[in-house]
């Protein structure tokens, strides 16, 4: 499996802050890596990082490549990253049609995420095309901020916490979307999540985070099927 993300000797955080130290990750194309940890351990630091949304102290980040710790956050967009924050972040004063359409960036493969592909995996927003981003539900907000990360066709697509505060029937929704959007489609990504056993069945490696260190990389499947070993990790294995 060729390489596509290599992080090494990462050191960031915010303004003189350093919350990352000297993290070191790989990921392949076309896999999905959960990343995980307790609150404050670093994980969206890492994304914002990844991102460019923080303050880099050292280290460096490669995507394809490509040296992305030299870029500023837009040039990251247009060099492949696709970033659903946990604030989502979607236009609300736009429709959901005029979000998709605002921020979407041709891509040359026969199976380029278009808005119509979107609508495609989440008919909620098909039916909701001209309505304002104040009118969707917080479900609906968050399908319409991963499909804005879509439509920039990305080769890297980050989510921080894309299940938090979301009714059951929606994330078992978004579930099966992101893992249509990963295991079918092959995206790679990072998923930040709260609910492992949720995540690490749809990943294809873990990373856990503690004090903005890796303290354990392995399979995912290896770490769901070990709860000890996730609750000593985390805390508490908490299921969905």
């Amino acid at each position: 499996m060729a390489e596509l993300l290599r992080v090494e000797n990462l050191r960031a955080g915010y303004g003189e802050a350093v919350v990352l130290n000297d993290i070191s990750l790989t990921l392949g194309e076309g896999e999905t890596l959960a990343l995980l940890g307790r609150n404050g351990t670093g994980k969206t630091t890492l994304i914002d990082t990844l991102a460019g949304a923080t303050r880099q102290h050292g280290g460096e980040i490669f995507l394809g490549g490509l040296p992305l710790h030299t870029l500023p956050s837009h040039e990251r967009a247009a060099a492949g990253i696709g970033w659903v924050p946990q604030e989502r972040n979607i236009f609300k004063s736009l429709t959901v049609h005029e979000n998709l359409t605002a921020v979407a960036r041709p891509a040359r493969a026969s199976r380029a995420w278009t808005p119509e592909r979107v609508y495609e995996m989440f008919p909620r927003l098909a039916e909701r095309q001209t309505n304002l981003g104040t009118q969707l539900s917080g479900g609906e907000q968050q399908m319409l901020a991963v499909g804005r990360a879509l439509v920039l066709n990305p080769r890297l697509l980050l989510l921080d916490e894309p299940l938090e505060g979301l009714a059951p029937i929606i994330v078992e929704e978004l579930l099966r979307a992101i893992a249509r959007i990963t295991r079918e489609e092959g995206l790679s990504a990072i998923i930040v999540e709260q609910h492992p056993q949720a995540i690490l069945r749809i990943s294809h490696r873990a990373v856990v985070l503690d004090h903005g260190n890796v303290v354990h990389a392995s399979d995912a499947d290896a770490l769901r099927q070990n709860p000890e070993l996730l609750d000593s990790l985390l805390g508490v294995a908490r299921k969905l």
